[in-house]
């Protein structure tokens, strides 16, 4: 199974188990101190804003699925927010526009990875990678491309996320990428790979 696959539902879906049942009068304080409308509560747990009123109010007395759909959402409402600053790493290998091929690919043979972004003063501009370098050298020479600049074979970069975006959207990204790289005020700060995701199921 794609690690994938495997770390996103325990991180969207773990909740803090409730150990008793909760009064109405639990269930408004837990809301309003989430900052939660009814409405909102009423749509994550797939019921009724009336149905939602009518608990807290305690003129009715709900199902436990209902219950339990509930208090589902407001363990998860309260969970600690993973964000990506929190995930990534750094510092961020990378090559300068400027910077020969030939310093992009020891690069690569030092921290042993195949595709490096290319920053220009702390900024992302694009990635190279070894299959645009090998077809460098396929169409023109390993002499010649050697000493050529990153500038003109680098390809698209990694996506960019903000460095308190939320992790589950980061990982929703990485299910088509190789990495994304964590911004904050316009340059990069680190960067998370699929392989920094492992901690996260450690942590639950």
């Amino acid at each position: 199974m794609p690690i994938l696959q495997y770390i996103y539902p325990l991180i969207c879906t773990r909740v803090i188990p409730l150990m008793h049942i909760p009064t109405p009068e639990e269930i408004k304080a837990r809301r309003e101190l989430l900052g939660m409308k009814q409405a909102e509560l009423a749509e994550r747990a797939g019921i009724s804003q009336s149905m939602v009123a009518r608990i807290e109010s305690g003129s009715v007395d709900p199902r436990a699925s209902t219950l339990a759909k509930i208090v589902h959402v407001l363990n998860i409402m309260a969970r600690p927010r993973t964000t990506a600053a929190r995930v990534m790493h750094t510092p961020v290998i990378s090559v300068g526009v400027e910077d020969t091929i030939t310093h992009a690919v020891d690069i690569m043979e030092k921290y042993n990875i195949s595709q490096v972004p290319v920053l220009e003063n702390g900024v992302p501009v694009g990635c190279i990678s070894e299959s645009a370098i090998v077809a460098a050298i396929e169409e023109q020479g390993g002499h010649r491309t050697q000493g050529e600049q990153v500038k003109h074979y680098m390809e698209s970069g990694f996506p960019t996320v903000p460095h308190d975006m939320d992790i589950e959207t980061v990982i929703r990204i990485l299910q088509h990428h190789h990495a994304v790289l964590v911004m904050e005020e316009g340059r990069v700060r680190g960067v998370i790979t699929k392989h920094d995701l492992i901690p996260l199921i450690m942590d639950r």
